[in-house]
Order: C-alpha cells, then sequence, then structure tokens
C-alpha cells in the first residue's frame, strides 16, 4: 500500500565538524557505566536529529532496504516502533562484564530491554530502539532427527520434543561499536579506526572524521544470533556444565548443504553436542555469526572456489590461501577479537566444552578471560571427503589444534599466545 505523497520529508541530516545548535541536546553516552540511565540510551534513529547520538542507523545492513522502503513511498520517514509486547521471553543479565568499557565493545549489552529501561524517555518522544531481541522458537534439523533415530539424544520432552524437534532460547543482536573500545581492542589508535571506516566506506559516514565527540558507531553490516538450549540459568552457574559452538556464516554449506567444507557438519555437531550438555543439566550456546567467507563476503568466496580448482594441479592445500589472498589480499577478516562480546554478555565466565578446535577462536576467548577446560573436535566421519582439502590447509596454516586440549587448561598456561599458534 502506497502512503500519501504529501508526508513530511524527514529531517535532513547535517554533516558538521561540530554538534548542532539545537537547544535540545542528545543523551550523553557513558559506555561501561552498569545503570543504564547513567550509561544514557543509543539513538541511532533519523526521526529527529537533534536526538542522534550515534554515528549510523539502526538496522545493520537492512538500513538500506529501509531507504528504499522510504523512497518508495511504502514506509512513514518518521515511523516509530509500538514495542508493546516485545521484551525479552527470558531475562539475561546484567552482569559485571556490562559495566566493563573494555570488555564488551561491539554490542550495547542494555539493547534488549531498553523498552523498559528508557520507557520515560521514549515517551518523551526519543526513537530509541532495540538492538537485541530475545525469543523461544522450535530448531528442526535432520541431522537431530538422524541422532536422535541412533540413540545419542534421548527424548526428555522439554528440551529434544516427540517429533525431534529441539526447544531453544534465540537471540538476535545488531553490532553496535564503541568505537574507543574496538580500537584498543585491535591494538590501534581510535583515529587510524575511524580514518579507515571512512575511507573504506567510500565516505559513507563524515561523523567518523568529523565527529569526534560521537564515541558509538552503528556499522552497516549482519548481526548475530544465539541459540540458547536447556536453562539459561545454567549458563552462569559455575556447578553446571556449558557447551559453546561458536560458528562463522557459510551459506552454501549451513543452508544448501554443500559438502567442499565442513561448516554445516560442525554446526550439527555443534547444537548436538549442546543438547546433550543441555540433557545433563547444564546448558548449550551457538553463536552464530554473520561473517561470510571468512569475512570477505560470498562473491569472493567463489571466486577463489574458481581460482583454486582451475590452478595447475587442481585444488591443493597448499595453494588454499594463497588462491584466497590473490583475490582477497589477505586469508581472513573474521577478526575473532570481538566475538567474544557476546559471551561476556551472556555472563560467561568458563566454557567446559569448547566446540572449535580453532586456535583463532580459542586464543581470542581465553585471552578475553574466559576459561575453556576441553576443546572438542569434529568426528572423523563427519568430514565430507571434498573438504579434506581444506582441513590439510587449515592444518599446515595453524588455523587450529589436531588434538582436543587436556580438561585442565587454565589461564596462566595460555596468556600471551598469538591468535594463530
Amino acid at each position: 500500500m502506497q502512503i500519501s505523497k504529501t508526508l513530511p520529508k524527514p529531517q535532513h541530516i547535517v554533516l558538521t565538524s561540530h554538534p548542532g545548535r539545537s537547544r535540545e541536546q542528545p543523551p550523553r553516552i557513558h559506555w561501561g557505566e552498569i545503570n543504564p540511565l547513567k550509561r544514557g540510551p543509543i539513538v541511532g534513529s533519523v526521526t529527529n536529529v537533534a536526538h542522534r547520538n550515534v554515528i549510523g542507523s539502526h538496522s545493520g545492513s537492512y538500513s538500506v532496504y529501509r531507504a528504499l522502503a522510504v523512497a518508495s513511498g511504502a514506509l512513514h520517514p518518521n515511523h516509530r516502533a509500538d514495542l508493546t509486547n516485545t521484551a525479552p521471553i527470558v531475562s539475561i543479565g546484567p552482569y559485571p562484564s556490562w559495566a566493563d568499557r573494555n570488555c564488551i565493545v561491539s554490542l550495547d549489552p542494555f539493547g534488549g530491554i531498553v523498552g523498559k529501561v528508557y520507557a520515560k524517555l521514549y515517551k518523551q518522544g526519543y526513537d530509541i530502539r532495540p538492538t537485541i531481541a530475545v525469543t523461544q522458537a522450535h530448531v528442526n534439523l535432520p541431522e537431530i532427527q538422524e541422532a536422535i533415530a541412533k540413540g545419542r539424544l534421548p527424548i526428555d520432552g522439554k528440551i529434544v520434543k516427540p517429533n525431534g524437534s529441539l526447544v531453544v532460547t534465540k537471540v538476535a543482536i545488531d553490532p553496535v561499536w564503541y568505537l574507543p573500545g574496538l580500537a584498543n581492542r585491535l591494538n590501534i589508535r581510535e583515529g587510524e579506526l575511524r580514518r579507515a571506516l571512512f575511507q573504506q566506506t567510500g565516505g559513507m559516514f563524515p561523523e567518523l572524521v568529523t565527529r569526534p565527540d560521537l564515541k558509538v558507531f552503528l556499522p552497516p553490516i549482519g548481526g548475530t544470533t544465539v541459540y540458547l538450549i536447556g536453562d539459561v540459568a545454567a549458563i552462569t552457574d559455575p556447578t553446571r556444565q556449558l557447551a559453546v559452538r561458536v560458528h562463522d556464516e557459510c551459506n552454501g554449506s549451513d543452508v544448501f548443504g554443500s559438502d567442499i567444507c565442513t561448516c554445516r557438519p560442525y554446526l550439527v555437531h555443534g547444537l548436538e553436542v549442546c543438547v546433550q550438555t543441555a540433557q545433563e543439566g547444564g546448558a548449550g550456546v551457538v553463536v552464530y555469526c554473520r561473517k561470510e567467507g571468512r569475512a570477505l563476503g560470498e562473491v569472493t568466496k567463489f571466486l577463489v572456489y574458481n581460482a583454486r580448482k582451475r590452478q595447475e594441479g587442481g585444488d591443493r592445500a597448499d595453494a588454499y590461501f594463497n588462491r584466497t589472498e590473490c583475490v582477497a589480499g589477505v586469508p581472513d577478516m573474521r577478526f575473532q577479537e570481538l566475538m567474544p562480546d557476546v559471551l561476556h554478555w551472556l555472563g560467561i565466565t568458563r566454557i567446559d566444552r569448547f566446540v572449535s578446535m580453532s586456535d583463532m577462536k580459542y586464543n581470542a576467548i581465553v585471552n578475553s578471560g574466559i576459561e575453556i577446560v576441553k576443546r572438542v573436535p569434529i568426528p572423523d566421519e563427519l568430514v565430507p571427503a571434498d573438504a579434506m582439502v581444506e582441513i590439510a590447509a587449515k592444518k599446515a596454516a595453524g588455523y587450529y589444534t589436531e588434538q582436543a586440549a587436556p580438561d585442565a587448561l587454565t589461564l596462566a598456561a595460555i596468556k600471551g599466545r598469538s591468535l594463530v599458534d
């Protein structure tokens, strides 16, 4: 349905090196405050420019689609969300990590409860939008059905239903970057970070270099989905076991079942370990990050596929990452340094079963202060034949450890290790 063309135009965003001279000042953000009112809300909407206190806008990569909807007349430019009954299904936090400005730098810990903690400001006209949503759902996968049929997962009626579906709590998280903390995490100056973001987005966000007073950036990228299995309270209970799988997006394998990599098999294996742990009285967490093709993108990934298969001698482990670097200039852009933030948001301090042999993920987590007790590898029988080149290449490049770590790993033993051993 088309909206009347007589609607008022949205306010223009003025690009300037100084804040506007409006009498109405935007709320200040004090990152790391445990009191959400003292911390201040994240206001990235464009309905009232005077209220904006961040760079960018809400919804990540979907903000461009919102622009199309407004341009075509399908969406009122000043629409404000009705947040009635949208509160999280289960309560998460707050945890001490929420008050550490260096511990969480890539998401807003209060992003799921803005409708509650900022209700008064919302009524005053501030367009404060959630960046986190928590709901419940069922997951039904053929591999889980097979695990049930083979007796690896029993039907308990609570976590695993009689029809084979899994009961999960789902969390969607949009990125919210605290630039000083992000720069510190990457061991660079904030000015260097801002300049690179400005230049490499084609000058899309001038405020990155003209507004040093704005410390928070809402990047136009995909976010993170988290699947919580079992009792959510068990995630932070030191007397109960916790299994975690951190998985980076691979559309070709995760969704369409491509057998050129181990992505879907490892994802499903991780989910199975999480269910087993939850059925034993603990909990499981699957973190799904939107970082397609090692954050190089699917177009780059497919170009590399072609280059690998057409090279002399065919697809070879010794040229696996070389061909990626020829196309993209770098073999991997995932920057796992930011990944542990979601674990800290969940209040996690110890992982008993980490379903990954990736040293990059492992070291990023333990160097952030979270203990990993044991690493769980993918069973050999789950590795597709065509994925053996990838496995061999990653072994040679030091991407992951071949054997599971001993049960008594301590933080002292791993401090100071590089991201890739």
